[in-house]
């Protein structure tokens, strides 16, 4: 079967789903992407199990069941997410082993509240391998300053892991850089490079998002004319700091001990405008070794009417280096746009994980 997500995993991008329910599960939803979608990977996060677990019935029996036999509401929400995440592991085997473990992927989270304490998050990093318990599990850790060292300690001990809400290039050098530091640890004490993977999301709708309101602040033409463009200019740049971490001789060396690059993953890519094409993020952002990781409407949205995948080149890439230059000669401050998106990512993280927590919690009250 030939579409359009199945051109575009030709094209070098693995078509990832951002969104998981019990639903999807039962009905074999997951299944029928990954058969007719060409999906490769899930990625879940709490806004993501917040809207599963507070917006159906799916889990009351087994929210039933726990809370009669006292378990807290914390335990009661990771078992909801573990046998979810576990379920999607096994559906996603086949992709795994058929890719010979270079996809295949489901994503879980470490608690968003951790996002500034690295040693927490990287013990719970740790349960969270141990509990699923599957090969193609990778745990997300935030790229927060906090993040950076669990990172490479989770990838020197075998740990896969997607490193989330990556806003600023100079912070995903830093995640890419703890990444080969964890592989060099992991090569030192004999691991087996070739089972330990990573993907960076770098968040890219969001960034627009921001710029634009800053840019209809500013109200110059040279300001307006910029609306729209300066997220995927962002996207285009980490492209290009990825080609440059993953080479040279040191990086092959670990090429040669099985090792495998961290992967830039795409993020945030529906659109949250909607006068901008509902597949922008998807359109221009077609490079090899990627993926772009979706929810289920612009699955659907590409699947009916994204363009032909074409591979974004080093003139895409020149204009991308001048959109920012003109972001900032117009007034908008990257660094300052990147810490607000790193700031308000970790926040709405946080209230995604409370939302779960307070309504399960409204659920063990009822059945105690």
């Amino acid at each position: 079967m030939t579409s359009n997500l199945h051109l575009l995993h030709v094209a070098g991008v693995s078509p990832w789903l951002d969104q998981i329910s019990r639903s999807m599960l039962d009905k074999g939803d997951l299944q029928r992407h990954v058969d007719d979608n060409a999906i490769r990977g899930v990625t879940s996060n709490p806004s993501i199990f917040a809207e599963a677990i507070t917006k159906s019935n799916d889990y009351d029996e087994q929210v039933d069941e726990m809370a009669g036999r006292g378990a807290s509401t914390e335990e009661i929400i990771q078992t909801l997410m573990a046998d979810d995440l576990r379920r999607a592991c096994d559906v996603l085997a086949p992709v795994y082993e058929a890719s010979d473990g270079r996809d295949g992927f489901v994503s879980v989270e470490v608690t968003p509240t951790l996002a500034h304490d690295t040693d927490a998050t990287i013990a719970e990093a740790r349960e969270w391998s141990k509990t699923i318990d599957r090969p193609n599990l990778l745990v997300k850790v935030p790229a927060t300053e906090a993040g950076l060292p669990a990172i490479e300690q989770l990838i020197a001990e075998g740990i896969s892991v997607n490193v989330t809400l990556i806003f600023s290039l100079e912070r995903y050098r830093k995640v890419m850089a703890a990444h080969v530091a964890g592989l060099q640890r992991a090569s030192a004490d004999g691991l087996d490079l070739s089972t330990i993977a990573s993907v960076g999301s770098f968040f890219i709708s969001r960034m627009d998002v921001e710029v634009d309101q800053r840019l209809d602040d500013l109200g110059s033409e040279e300001a307006l004319a910029l609306k729209g463009t300066t997220a995927i200019a962002n996207g285009l740049l980490a492209y290009e700091a990825f080609l440059d971490t993953y080479r040279g001789d040191d990086w092959e060396e670990l090429v040669a001990a099985g090792a495998r690059v961290q992967r830039p993953l795409w993020a945030s890519t529906s659109t949250k405008d909607p006068s901008y094409p509902d597949t922008l993020y998807v359109d221009t952002l077609v490079a090899p070794h990627t993926v772009n990781t979706m929810p289920l409407s612009t699955v659907e949205a590409f699947q009916d009417h994204g363009v032909t995948p074409v591979a974004f080149g080093p003139e895409e890439v020149a204009a991308a280096h001048t959109t920012l230059d003109r972001m900032a000669d117009v007034g908008v401050d990257y660094d300052d746009v990147m810490d607000v998106l790193e700031r308000e990512g970790v926040d709405k993280f946080i209230a995604s994980w409370d939302e779960v927590v307070d309504d399960v919690a409204g659920e063990v009250d009822t059945h105690r």
